[in-house]
């Protein structure tokens, strides 16, 4: 009778855990994380945060946001309860830290909202004070240049990014505008008529010189000013 072959090699034959990988073949890393550092719900996380490990950094680092955290939301909450000036401005700094954190990646639109804030508050103040400086009666014409000046504001923010390719930096550029509109409004505390025209051409000005389009007029400029340049020094070498 014949015997099989290979009858003997069969369990030798079987993959083991100390096997060595094939040659050409990269060994597969083996993802093993024990069942004890790993929480598997809230109660371990809790015990892990009260024991406070000085080699666990999650527990050590979590007390004291906790902490201040809470100390931070009952001072809120005991200055908004004192009035309701102070319950609108805790209200306002709450929004505006929202705001900020949101856009903390985005710090030319940071910039441009942070800038616009303080150019109409700016602006709005000259001219509440020209008025009153001028003993004006009628508070009209202050609220027709105050939203002139805060609509210009708003046309310089838009215009910073309704620009799909903008050559400089968006937030620059309307922290240029706006410093224009509050020197526009200081020479309207003198001048009332001039100061929503002034801010307009300055606004205007600002968005042309930072634009697209003026990027490329320079740029032809300066093609022109190379071509003349060089006839200029090639015509005594042919002469």
């Amino acid at each position: 009778m014949s015997k099989k072959p290979n009858s003997r090699s069969t369990p030798a034959s079987k993959p083991t855990p100390a096997s060595r990988p094939k040659p050409g073949t990269a060994p597969k890393p083996r993802q093993s994380t024990p069942a004890a550092t790993r929480p598997a719900g809230p109660l371990p996380r809790f015990r892990r945060l009260l024991h406070q490990d000085k080699n666990d950094p999650w527990a050590i680092k979590l007390l004291p946001r906790i902490v201040f955290g809470l100390a931070a939301v009952y001072t809120l909450f005991t200055l908004a309860s004192q009035s309701g000036s102070s319950f609108v401005a805790v209200g306002t700094l709450i929004v505006l830290g929202i705001v900020v954190w949101l856009l903390r990646r985005r710090v030319q639109l940071l910039l441009a909202l942070a800038s616009t804030t303080i150019g109409a508050a700016l602006t709005g103040y000259f001219s509440a004070a020209g008025d009153a400086a001028r003993w004006n009666t009628g508070a009209e014409v202050s609220g027709q240049a105050v939203f002139g000046y805060w609509a210009l504001a708003g046309m310089a923010l838009l215009g910073a990014w309704m620009v799909k390719e903008h050559p400089g930096r968006r937030g620059v550029t309307v922290v240029i505008a706006d410093v224009i509109l509050v020197i526009a409004s200081v020479v309207g505390m003198f001048l009332p008529e001039a100061g929503v025209p002034l801010g307009f051409l300055g606004v205007i000005g600002v968005l042309a010189m930072r634009g697209s389009s003026a990027k490329a007029v320079a740029g032809r400029v300066r093609q022109a000013f190379g071509r003349l340049r060089k006839r200029k020094a090639s015509a005594p070498s042919d002469s």
